[in-house]
């Protein structure tokens, strides 16, 4: 018998102090608790103890021969009353919600249900089988690593470019890299990545879920797998498939190093709002047979859970212990992985009330409070599938959104629908209207044309309709409200015209974004044209077409790859496209130039009546910062040349064009033009002028 006593209710989860472990586990509503100890391979349970201590419903005990590297797993004992809302089954091995690393991955059987599965009465009957022949196993890890000179590079959000990726598809084209570490956080950390990210010129790699998650069981019995990983499991342990064979966590700490030499922040896309378990008729794997009441917002009948989601439970924020879990989790990405922010799916589900939304729930004001969480970037996911779940702008000063108005209101506009243009203007300057309140900056607003969830850019000029039949569910799942244009033809094409037009959309929405005021996002691979057949929701397409490609890149991809670099440079070196403060048509300090002037292309400025013209499609955009510095966007997304008048002498005395996205220049030789003189914008084009003055 091992040497055991009682240790400490805190920490949670197994805790190596130098001599022996420390095990805690949360549950108000367990009888007792059985921590399973392991072999090193997982497959043999070796022995059963009972925590000896119960302390302010915590259970703990104390393994003075426990070591680094001893794999574990629990079996809560209590009442399987589903009707009562609890599912304790101690036949089921549990993941300890604590756990750092994780050992091997689910293999779907039915013993994963806390029920006996095809019975008449459903999840009312417990199941008896033995889970742990089929459960991954937690891990006791020693957390030391040497960080040596490691220092973040906390960029300001003003000069934040961010780029969302997928650890996997990052490398798994990269032909060169040795065959265990590509798709791995090892390959995340290889010099050509992060020269990659460098030549670009962002500033922050957003990476889509690292912590530990499942494949679904439909999407296993398809051959298929989650590719995208919002189904997670586990809140501090990294998903096993991104760790080499011969590595663990610290190929993680490994890339953040690495990343951070070279100034791009880290952030990790995080999903708090909900668990892998699913609803009532999901497997007990770790929370549920913890404790179910306590961890999962429970409906009216406490049988069901209360979905906001659409993944089948919502997570119990209101519940101390769970908000304990959930700031610990966070805190522990932050002070022993060195992130730099989080971006937060399904954000609206964090600051609910059951059927409302309110910016100073109880987790909002945590993380506000806390003085480790307040001083790093946070990005909010503004939307769940609740009522009136769509909070764009609803969030607490301090935190960004990713702006979907900006997403639609971009598409619309330069596919040329009618009546898009004053939506198109108000995102051009971030959305003021929707975040411009309680001192807010413009970096609130998280720009994007594409992200993981949706067309990619070359896919958004290439279809007009979604083609998901990959997934196997009949096209049916995914938006349909794309507003996306083919340019002529659906999909692939070798006609030249039409692949030059759909290069100068590319330019222009790249172009948009980088001209806009608030925060860039640039999706993987859009800078190469990577496409996915017309797949707006290739969640669980791990394959080629969803990897970042590294050697097969067409003259015209690098083509596209230089502007989008060209257009960073430019809004690095030009302040007046980044401003702390929201324009609105007001005085530049005791100068008679204003920040922000909307005109038509003969230069006058636009009236009331103008903006509710359903035709009109184009704009000319003078902006003016506190260093007199005066920049003139030029949009036109008609499908004909339009004449633009240039402002006169009172703004600046000549014009030097910078940008011209109907032939992919910038820095364009021959661009100067004298105040009040007349220039032509190709249709489907956008000319950015900076002005001069004698």
């Amino acid at each position: 018998m091992r040497r055991l006593s009682g240790g400490y209710s805190y920490p949670l989860g197994a805790t190596w102090d130098g001599s022996g472990v420390n095990f805690a586990l949360f549950s108000a509503h367990a009888e007792k608790v059985e921590l399973c100890l392991f072999d090193s391979n997982g497959r043999r349970e070796l022995e059963r103890i009972a925590l000896p201590e119960y302390t302010h419903q915590v259970w703990h005990g104390y393994l003075h021969d426990a070591r680094p590297g001893q794999l574990y797993g629990y079996r809560v004992h209590g009442p399987y009353e589903p009707q009562a809302g609890h599912r304790f089954n101690p036949n089921k091995l549990l993941l300890d919600p604590y756990a750092k690393a994780l050992h091997g991955e689910l293999r779907w059987h039915d013993a994963a249900f806390g029920y006996r599965v095809g019975h008449p009465r459903e999840d009312l009957v417990m199941d008896r089988r033995n889970s742990a022949f089929i459960m991954p196993k937690c891990v006791v890890l020693d957390p030391a690593v040497t960080w040596g000179a490691d220092i973040a590079p906390q960029r300001p959000w003003a000069e934040t470019i961010i780029y969302e990726a997928h650890v996997k598809g990052m490398t798994a084209k990269m032909r060169d890299l040795p065959s265990p570490l590509r798709g791995t956080f090892a390959g995340l950390a290889d010099p050509r990545v992060i020269d990659h990210l460098v030549r670009l010129g962002v500033t922050a790699i957003e990476l889509m879920p690292i912590q530990a998650f499942i494949d679904d069981r439909h999407l296993i019995d398809k051959g298929l797998k989650n590719y995208w990983g919002y189904n997670t499991i586990g809140f501090f342990a990294p998903a096993t498939r991104y760790i080499s064979p011969e590595g663990d966590i610290h190929e993680f700490k490994l890339a953040v190093r690495r990343l951070h030499e070279a100034g791009i922040e880290v952030i990790l896309d995080v999903v708090y709002n909900h668990t892998a378990e699913g609803n009532h008729m999901g497997p007990t794997l770790a929370f549920r047979g913890v404790d179910n009441a306590s961890y999962y917002i429970l409906d009216s009948d406490p049988r069901y859970y209360y979905d906001v989601t659409g993944c089948g439970n919502t997570l119990n924020l209101k519940n101390s212990r769970v908000l304990q879990m959930v700031m610990d989790s966070l805190r522990y990405w932050v002070e022993e992985v060195h992130v730099d922010g989080f971006r937060f799916d399904l954000a609206t589900a964090l600051g609910r009330e059951r059927d409302t939304f309110d910016e100073h729930a109880v987790f909002f004001d945590a993380v506000r409070q806390d003085p480790v969480l307040s001083r790093v970037k946070l990005i909010a996911e503004p939307w769940d599938v609740g009522p009136d779940g769509f909070r764009l702008g609803g969030f607490p000063p301090g935190w960004a959104e990713w702006n979907g108005h900006y997403r639609d209101a971009m598409r619309s506009y330069w596919i040329g629908e009618e009546g898009a243009l004053a939506q198109a203007v108000s995102s051009l300057s971030a959305s003021a209207h929707l975040f411009d309140h309680g001192g807010r900056r413009p970096w609130a607003s998280v720009n994007f044309i594409t992200a993981h969830d949706g067309f990619t850019l070359k896919d958004l000029v290439s279809y007009n309709d979604k083609h998901n039949e990959a997934n196997q569910e009949g096209n049916a799942d995914g938006h349909s409200d794309n507003r996306s244009w083919n340019c002529g033809v659906e999909g692939p094409t070798d006609d030249p015209e039409v692949l030059d037009l759909r290069d100068r959309m590319c330019r222009n929405f790249m172009a948009t974004m980088m001209v806009s005021q608030g925060t860039p996002m640039i999706l993987m691979g859009d800078e190469i044209g990577r496409g996915q057949l017309g797949n707006n929701n290739a969640y669980c397409q791990d394959e080629e077409h969803t990897w970042l490609e590294w050697e097969e890149i067409s003259d015209r991809d690098r083509g596209l790859r230089a502007f989008l670099e060209g257009m960073i440079r430019l809004r690095k070196s030009l302040p007046v496209l980044r401003q702390g403060a929201f324009l609105h048509g007001q005085p530049v300090g005791d100068s008679d130039c204003q920040d922000l002037i909307w005109l038509k292309p003969d230069a006058t400025p636009m009236s009331p009546e103008d903006w509710e013209d359903p035709h009109a499609k184009s704009i000319a955009m003078l902006m003016c910062d506190v260093r007199m510095e005066r920049t003139l966007l030029l949009l036109n997304a008609h499908h004909e040349t339009l004449s633009f008048r240039l402002p006169g002498g009172d703004v600046a005395d000549r014009w030097r064009l910078i940008v011209d996205t109907a032939s992919g220049r910038i820095g364009v030789a021959d661009g100067e033009f004298q105040a009040e003189a007349e220039v032509e914008l190709p249709g489907r084009a956008l000319f950015l002028l900076v002005g001069r003055s004698a």
